[in-house]
């Protein structure tokens, strides 16, 4: 990953110290609403990058789908596996540990690492946690990573970068169809919390493209 100061050392200590990775959009809702609109076939291969502890790796396992989230902080992996009471199983593939249990594949290590293809892509968190200087990188290694026809829905964060600084990073439309083309809009809504609020306001945007 990048060597900026939000790279894999940013983020483990983050985790070490009690925090978690920021999700725009509301919980569960926003997959029920957006995931079948994609048309994915159940049983197909559905990468969530920098995953954390996400409970979207669980819905995504109940409704069929094999999905491989990738995560830096093997504190993220085991709080999954703890939070959904799964006995999960670890082992060491290539560059990564392989955390496997009730459905769902956790890769420690560094997304820039992974290889192989996927139908689909899940990004709740991943884009808007870097800087601007390490998107374009990101969203073309993710890119690489989907099959011809595959097909990614994408959550982003509007706000006045004068008010906050991120992580979670604001990231507009104009970037979104530069680092994905072919992306479309498919939802917008306000983040209704006090830490929005303090700074004038955010929107979550839903995002899909496929490739």
């Amino acid at each position: 990953m990048s060597e900026s100061r939000y790279g894999p050392e940013f983020w483990r200590a983050i985790w070490a110290n009690g925090g978690a990775a920021f999700t725009a959009g509301e919980r569960g809702q926003l997959l029920a609403t957006h995931w079948p609109e994609l048309e994915v076939p159940p049983e197909c291969k559905v990468l969530v990058p920098m995953s954390g502890k996400s409970p979207d790796l669980a819905w995504l396992a109940s409704h069929k789908f094999e999905v491989v989230g990738v995560e830096i902080s093997p504190i993220a992996c085991e709080a999954f596996f703890a939070e959904h009471q799964i006995a999960a199983d670890c082992t060491a593939v290539g560059a990564f540990m392989r955390w496997r249990g009730g459905g769902v594949t956790i890769l420690q290590g560094d997304f820039f690492d992974l290889d192989g293809t996927y139908a689909a892509a899940l990004d709740r968190g991943a884009l808007v946690a870097l800087p601007p200087q390490d998107r374009r990188r990101y969203a073309r290694h993710l890119r690489s990573l989907l099959e011809p026809g595959g097909v990614l829905l994408l959550v982003t964060v509007e706000y006045d970068p004068m008010r906050r600084s991120g992580p979670p990073f604001p990231v507009f439309p104009d970037e979104i169809r530069q680092v994905f083309p072919g992306a479309v809009e498919r939802s917008r809504r306000p983040l209704r919390r006090a830490r929005w609020t303090a700074v004038g306001g955010a929107d979550a945007v839903v995002w899909a493209m496929r490739v």
